[in-house]
């Protein structure tokens, strides 16, 4: 039987040790900054009840949802007449569980399950894998992590200026720039369907007006269209596209266009007072900007959206999040509100990775090797290395003995920066030869010196 070539499923990905080790530079960073603003790192399953998230994402995004299939026999107990039907009526009899959408859906339910336990406001931060059933393309994976950091029962929009500072400090801190940070509210959103006379249509106008950036202002109005809006009434939201460069300059216009609308009010009030809270923090040089078309396509925001758009680096957002009101209503905790960010690791890896911003020893797995010439080396090698381990330094022993070329060009295809050379010179001498690999010299060192050295 000829066997079969293995293969990866399409939208995800294999790690080496140097993508391991540049990703874990990136979780370190966020890690630290998240904590400096207060926040508490959490976990939750990967799995949910399909009830946990179905609901949440919308008619697209639940889509996007991957189903587990029952444990065991998960056609006994189905009605054989579903079967053949829509396959709507046979998914919940035969598929319970699912992979998580995001993070910020089983962080509603962990909360509402410890809401007495908890205080609040509750700050935490998550980094863990999500999984989408989308269809794969450059920057867009069916696996990916997820940096997830929330601020759950508190109105207060210093939380948005705080999150927003935070997500700054993350990108200034791995070396990103040339970005700006969008902000925009749903209310003002509210407030352009309301203006044209379609509040009922909501929803569909936020998930056309959302691929704007993507599709383009034609193919918007194109979609938009088919769904019921008229082009005269349109026409009469022209003004969002065509708006002036400075966000007091923006707010002042909608203000003209909305301020007779009352949904409208509180969108303007608030995005005010979150650009204020910003300039308090000392963050005016911060590249946030008003975009009144921005949506954010998942359908439980209802306050402030904001998404982190790169520039000349065709990547889509790094980033993005926004404030929900009812997340925690449907599993019986009415009334906690929440804020929210989540930066994307694998599209800010490969920001860094075009840009070359990972610093060189992010790469390096191991510090230092020792070689292995013969027996007696090997034994020496094999007293040493334990000390060197102790005090912090990675160090390996090469396996085998052999030649020192061979030695060597292991080093060298592993990036390895150090190799402790322990020949017949360095045994008679009590000395170490500690080679840097990069420059080529060489040097004498006791193991005091050498651990010295390394560390």
């Amino acid at each position: 039987m000829q066997a079969k070539k293995p293969i990866i499923l399409k939208g995800t990905r294999d790690f080496d040790a140097v993508q391991i080790s540049q990703r874990n530079y990136i979780f370190d960073t966020v890690r630290q900054v998240y904590q400096q603003y207060g926040f508490s790192p959490l976990e939750t399953p990967a799995l949910e009840h399909l009830a946990t998230l179905t609901g949440q994402y919308g008619q697209e995004g639940e889509q996007l949802i991957f189903k587990i299939l029952n444990s065991g026999d998960f056609l006994a107990g189905v009605d054989r007449r579903s079967i053949t039907a829509d396959y709507k009526v046979l998914l919940p009899q035969i598929a319970e569980k699912g992979l998580r959408y995001d993070l910020t859906v089983p962080l509603m339910r962990y909360v509402a399950m410890h809401s007495h336990q908890l205080t609040f406001p509750f700050r935490r931060y998550q980094i863990q894998p999500v999984w989408r059933a989308d269809r794969p393309q450059k920057g867009r994976y069916r696996e990916f992590y997820q940096c997830d950091a929330d601020i759950v029962g508190t109105p207060s929009l210093v939380c948005e200026a705080e999150i927003l500072a935070m997500a700054y400090q993350v990108l200034q801190q791995l070396g990103i720039r040339h970005f700006s940070i969008q902000l925009n509210h749903r209310a003002i959103l509210q407030g352009l369907v309301t203006l044209i006379g379609k509040a009922d249509k909501e929803n569909e106008f936020c998930m056309a007006i959302d691929k704007l950036d993507k599709v383009g202002r034609e193919r918007v109005l194109e979609e938009l269209e088919s769904k019921g809006f008229p082009p005269a009434a349109l026409e009469q939201l022209n003004f969002i596209f065509e708006l002036p460069e400075t966000n007091q300059d923006k707010l002042e216009m909608l203000n003209g266009y909305l301020g007779q609308v009352e949904v409208a009010l509180k969108g303007l009030q608030e995005t005010q007072q979150i650009l204020q809270y910003i300039a308090a923090l000392g963050l005016e040089d911060m590249p946030i900007t008003l975009e009144p078309t921005l949506a954010r396509g998942l359908t439980y925001y209802t306050g402030a959206v904001f998404e982190v758009k790169m520039h000349n680096f065709n990547v889509g957002s790094v980033g993005g999040g926004g404030r929900y009101d009812n997340l925690t209503d449907r599993f019986g905790v009415p009334g906690l509100t929440g804020v929210g960010f989540s930066l994307g690791v694998d599209r800010i890896y490969a920001v860094m990775e075009e840009q070359n911003l990972f610093p060189a020893y992010s790469a390096v797995t191991t510090q230092v090797m020792l070689t292995n010439m013969d027996s007696e080396a090997e034994q020496l090698a094999l007293r040493i290395i334990t000390q060197l381990r102790m005090q912090g330094i990675k160090a390996e022993l090469y396996p085998e003995q052999g030649k020192l070329k061979k030695q060597l060009n292991y080093a060298n295809k592993k990036n390895i920066p150090f190799v402790v050379i322990i020949g017949t010179e360095e045994k008679a001498a009590g000395k170490f030869t500690l080679k840097d690999m990069h420059t080529g010299t060489q040097q004498l060192y006791t193991l005091a010196e050498l651990i010295a050295k390394l560390k």
